[in-house]
């Protein structure tokens, strides 16, 4: 019964193929889009998490400190669940970090000694807005000398405005993303209500025919939602392929350009885990859309009769 019900879909696809043609591309059009908009989405999200949990918040420890009290106080903040990376930095480690930082001037590593630095606790924090809580509470712990509060992207209220300004542009990103999918997925609906309408009319000889040798309503209605599901599964594959070759192809270029922000998976298998999800959640969506469509153009099409 399934292959009668799908022969019969396939026959009316090619007795119109120009038709069937239209849906296709606009569904085509659809799924790029929201492929892109889903995959935009996902890399402004890691971006945003980088940029808030970046900055790092360095506990210089007075020189008395015992390992005890260090690593009491490392069990303290990484207990913290608005604290991740808890590292601590001994005195030659600072020096080592010195002497890479001044490499261009050799002169001024061979002029310190690892007794100059003080010993640290580097954090970062899960939330930027937690920065001056968590601030606060380490200036007042005893074995604390003094809290430095550092970013790549300069102060304190310098980082907090990029984050800010970057939430914007990602909310209105997703925004805009969010309409233009929906005004696409909009007239894809229409388009699939036109055409399913104007198979019904094609077929309306033949569907009174049927009705009078009894043929059930899911006799009748099967050939019409397999057309559609067809044309949406079309349209889901291909969009969702074009947009794949095109992230395929930029994205080594992406990550090279943002270097250790993981606006996309470096590992293949990250990478494809990301667009099946993608794939499958446009697969569900398009299937959705398929019945709504056809079961609402025939049941347009029966109250019309």
């Amino acid at each position: 019964m399934a292959n009668i019900h799908l022969r019969t879909a396939l026959d009316y696809i090619r007795r119109a193929p120009f038709q069937a043609l239209s849906a296709v591309m606009v569904l085509t059009l659809t799924f790029f889009v929201a492929t892109m908009m889903a995959v935009i989405t996902y890399s402004s999200g890691n971006l945003l998490k980088y940029f808030e949990t970046r900055p790092q918040i360095i506990a210089f420890l007075k020189n008395e400190v015992t390992p005890q009290d260090i690593s009491a106080f490392q069990n303290k903040l990484t207990n913290d669940i608005r604290i991740s990376e808890v590292r601590y930095v001994s005195k030659e480690e600072a020096l080592s970090i010195y002497k890479k930082a001044t490499t261009d001037n050799p002169l001024l590593s061979e002029l310190v000694s690892p007794e100059i630095f003080p010993a640290s606790l580097e954090f970062s924090l899960t939330n930027l807005s937690f920065a001056e809580e968590v601030i606060n509470e380490v200036k007042q712990e005893e074995i604390v000398d003094q809290v430095g509060f550092t970013a790549s992207l300069g102060g304190e209220s310098t980082l907090q405005d990029v984050v800010s300004r970057l939430k914007t542009i990602t909310w209105y990103v997703r925004l805009g993303g969010g309409v233009l999918a929906g005004m696409l997925g909009a007239v894809s609906f229409l388009v699939l209500i036109v055409i399913i309408g104007m198979r019904m009319a094609t077929r309306k000889g033949e569907i009174e025919i049927l009705n009078l040798i009894g043929a059930t309503p899911g006799f009748v209605r099967s050939p019409i939602v397999l057309e559609a599901l067809i044309y949406c599964f079309v349209g889901v594959i291909i969009g969702w392929i074009l947009s794949f070759l095109l992230w395929l192809y930029i994205t080594p270029n992406l990550i090279s350009y943002f270097g250790d922000i993981p606006i996309l998976p470096k590992a293949t298998g990250d990478f494809l885990i990301l667009f099946g999800i993608i794939l499958a959640a446009e697969l569900v969506i398009g299937s959705a859309l398929a019945l709504l469509g056809s079961m609402l153009a025939v049941s347009r099409a029966r109250r019309a009769r």
